[in-house]
């Protein structure tokens, strides 16, 4: 399994579209909101809380149809179905290694660009925490979508119309608990949703991400 992991985490940083896209992409997002809606920094720091989930939300999806893709053309993954590791745990795996290569590099950049559109300075720990505990979930759920299009001609667009809707929930329970800091009030109830969400994407889709790939392998 750590093998794997390593594997995954240098395939992403030396494949183009890996390690990097999704962070640049989110830093394009932020600093062209304020073109749009006007340099008014009353308005900024209202729209911020979703802004910034909204931006984090994309940059994730960029990368998604690369999870399985590049095992699927060389072969690997036929050899990784019939390993002794279970493709439950290999999912997970690369579940991991696209959280670690695009999500966590949003938790700590968020800050930095939450400065930009005037978030208040009473919700960065909750966009930090609330990034924190909703990444890893649209890590799996990407990658069961990705298990569904694997091996299929121009997935990435049909990958995109499967995953969005499943990532709603966590984008709304994302942006209120940093909206909810920012106005001052309790966000503990968000949070909690927000890990109810990610802990049940990595108890269920694991099992379900598998059985995608064993239909796409036969």
């Amino acid at each position: 399994m750590k093998a794997l992991l390593l594997r995954d985490l240098r395939l992403a940083i030396r494949a183009g579209g890996g390690f990097g896209l999704g962070l640049a992409f989110f830093l394009i997002v932020v600093v062209l909101v304020p073109f749009g809606v006007g340099p008014n920094a009353d308005l900024l720091s209202i729209i911020a809380p979703g802004i910034l989930w909204v931006a984090a939300l994309l940059a994730a999806l960029l990368s998604l149809d690369r999870i399985f893709a590049l095992d699927f053309e060389d072969g690997s993954l036929g050899l990784l179905a019939t390993s002794p590791l279970p493709l439950e745990s290999v999912s997970v795996i690369k579940a991991l290694a696209h959280w670690i290569t695009t999500g966590l590099p949003l938790c700590f950049a968020a800050p930095v660009l939450g400065f930009l559109l005037h978030l208040s300075p009473d919700a960065y720990a909750y966009l930090i925490l609330s990034l924190l505990i909703g990444t890893p979930g649209l890590s799996m759920i990407g990658t069961f979508g990705a298990a569904l299009t694997v091996g299929l001609r121009r997935g990435g667009l049909l990958l995109s119309l499967l995953v969005l809707p499943l990532y709603v929930p966590t984008l709304i329970m994302g942006a209120d608990a940093v909206r909810r800091g920012a106005d001052g009030m309790a966000a503990t109830t968000p949070l909690m949703l927000l890990g109810v969400i990610t802990l049940g994407s990595i108890a269920v889709l694991p099992f379900a991400t598998a059985a995608a790939l064993r239909v796409n392998l036969r």
